[in-house]
């Protein structure tokens, strides 16, 4: 997998895609992940991107012209599944939507900023819009980090155990069920007697039991 991400502040990708998962991927050469500023691509000597909104208003909206030009000097190097523009009126992100889209080859990403992108980007350019969630932060750059990383996780190879994605929340429509490890008596607290029992149905059967437990309690509409 190719992910291209537009944005006037690379610098804020380094710390969430130079450890962990992502880095590991990164070095596996299971995908890479291309940062491109934004500012790069204004005739502007002062590499200005945004400008006043027009009809007046708080806020500044970002231009146009280097949006433009900078997807188009992607475009012409490569097919993309989807350019996503990052916006808390998209469509909401949720595990079926990673399920999709780990599976394509070429995303492109555009971090908006400031009061958001000239309209004309979103009619003409943008394939889909995405959100994160109901709720405005100062740009699209979180946003996009965090759906890089719920893809990346994804891809087959990534995680040391295959099967572990699987198990995640909401990959069944339920949340995880609880998880323990060693000891298994720490000061009184102790791991539940069946998961020391050995027995994997019944294991199994338990974490089933407690997932529906847990959803039904903290996310009662999560699997209707």
């Amino acid at each position: 997998m190719r992910i291209d991400i537009l944005t006037i502040f690379p610098g804020m990708f380094e710390g969430p895609f130079s450890h962990s998962i992502i880095k590991r991927a990164k070095e596996k050469k299971l995908v890479e992940i291309h940062l491109h500023d934004i500012r790069d691509y204004t005739t502007d000597k002062h590499r200005r991107v945004d400008d006043y909104p027009f009809g007046g208003g708080a806020g500044m909206v970002m231009m146009v012209e280097p949006v433009e030009r900078a997807i188009n000097a992607l475009k012409a190097k490569r097919k993309y599944d989807d350019i996503i523009y990052m916006s808390p009126d998209g469509e909401r992100f949720d595990q079926p939507m990673a399920n999709r889209m780990s599976v394509q080859q070429s995303l492109m990403i555009l971090c908006g900023h400031y009061k958001g992108i000239d309209e004309r980007i979103r009619e003409h350019l943008i394939t889909r819009e995405v959100s994160v969630g109901d709720y405005v932060l100062s740009g699209g750059e979180l946003p996009a980090a965090i759906i890089t990383d719920a893809l990346v996780r994804l891809i087959p190879g990534v995680l040391g155990d295959e099967t572990s994605a699987l198990s995640d929340s909401f990959q069944d429509g339920l949340l995880s069920p609880p998880v323990y490890t060693r000891p298994a008596d720490y000061k009184g607290w102790k791991v539940p007697d069946i998961l020391l029992s050995g027995h994997d149905r019944k294991i199994a059967e338990w974490r089933h039991e407690q997932a529906v437990k847990r959803t039904r309690e903290r996310r009662p509409g999560l699997s209707d």
